[in-house]
């Protein structure tokens, strides 16, 4: 088994806490040897780090960087249920993008946290994706991804 943890580590990456549910729901659940996360903000230090539409309050390239920080919070939620070094695959990623009216680069955004499963993971980071434009998120966070890895 692959080592996440020292690989994180190489990258000089650390899981942020776990962020605390917003409703009644787990940041993580396992079911056989799949492990589905819930939605993550880009929230660190407890605050989220940014508001607003991307294409208006929110650049493409800061987004993408949110993106980024919710795939360590994915990441976080995983490491917390079943430790990091479990996982085998990224199977599925999920991006959703609260946009401004006409904005297209929704793939582009998400690549903030499909980017980093393949720094971590190498091939066992490549997954199938969905990356949805949404009007609204909660909180009024610009994007928020959700992932399903299989674990050993």
């Amino acid at each position: 088994m692959t080592s996440w943890s020292a690989r994180l580590a190489e990258l000089g990456i650390e899981l942020p806490a776990v962020v605390a549910p917003l409703a009644a729901y787990v940041p993580a659940t396992r079911t056989g040897n799949l492990v589905y996360t819930a939605g993550q903000l880009p929230i660190a230090g407890g605050e989220l780090l940014a508001t607003g539409k991307v294409g208006a309050e929110v650049t493409p390239e800061q987004a993408k960087e949110l993106a980024r920080v919710c795939g360590l919070n994915a990441l976080a939620a995983v490491h917390s249920l079943v430790g990091i070094d479990a996982v085998t695959k990224v199977v599925k990623v999920v991006g959703f993008v609260s946009s401004a009216p006409g904005f297209a680069g929704q793939p582009g955004v998400v690549n903030g946290a499909s980017e980093l499963f393949g720094e971590v993971f190498g091939d066992a980071g490549a997954h199938a994706r969905s990356a949805v434009g949404v009007s609204e998120l909660p909180r009024n966070a610009p994007v928020e991804v959700e992932i399903v890895v299989e674990v050993a």
